[in-house]
């Protein structure tokens, strides 16, 4: 054999045990990494207030035809019951007419007491005529107090010459109107219609995430957050 076709032998030889050792046994079967899924919960919609609604205190103009004033909502309370007093209703000729049921209550107060599972929230608004002319005001119709998906309208007290006790302004329009009914509201804040309404709602209401919201004319309507 020549020694250049031994070489080569060798060489190939060479290179066969070469690529042997380095070839790695072929392990077993690999179970694969487990899949993790991560999720996130989605947070359930608090209730939301009334688009727009204003802060307690915040004042908006409203008026047409150049009668113009000012509306404010400026406190909102909860009373699970109230006490009142009127002149009319406590006279000698409601005492008699009711027989006994007034006799303990003559002279005094007399207390309202919501429903179950009920309570009052005490709304306080004021109304101004900042023009030259007399303006026409919203009824308490119009004040409508909107909660959870839902809406609640005034409670009226029984009458005009009704005082509640701890509370030193009347009825909203009462003093302007008759029986809680819109009325004309003269310029000046000395002829300014300040008073309180009542609405019966869920004593589970949160006043944060309730609205007051009314229609001032026929161009504006606002809505105020009540706490």
């Amino acid at each position: 054999m020549k020694p250049v076709t031994s070489v080569c032998l060798f060489c190939i030889a060479a290179l066969f045990i070469i690529a042997g050792g380095c070839t790695t046994p072929a392990s077993g079967p690999t179970t694969p990494a487990p899949l993790v899924v991560t999720t996130t919960a989605t947070p359930f919609p608090e209730p939301t207030l009334y688009p727009g609604a204003l802060i307690l205190n915040e004042q908006v103009p409203f008026g047409i035809a150049g009668r113009n004033g000012t509306a404010t909502m400026y406190k909102a309370e909860i009373r699970s019951s109230y006490q009142w007093s009127s002149p009319s209703y406590n006279s000698p000729r409601a005492q008699q007419e009711a027989g006994e049921s007034l006799f303990a209550t003559q002279h005094g107060y007399n207390t309202r007491k919501a429903s179950d599972g009920n309570t009052f929230v005490f709304v306080y608004v004021r109304l101004e005529n900042t023009g030259k002319e007399n303006i026409v005001v919203p009824s308490p119709n119009q004040f409508i107090l909107h909660y959870d998906g839902k809406t609640y309208p005034y409670s009226s007290v029984e009458g005009s010459d009704v005082t509640v006790s701890s509370v030193r302004v009347g009825q909203y329009d009462y003093q302007i109107g008759r029986g809680g009914v819109a009325g004309s509201l003269q310029p000046g804040q000395s002829n300014a219609a300040d008073g309180f309404l009542i609405y019966e709602v869920p004593a589970t209401i949160d006043l944060s995430k309730a609205a007051m919201v009314v229609v001032l004319d026929p161009e504006h309507t606002s809505a105020w957050k009540l706490a």
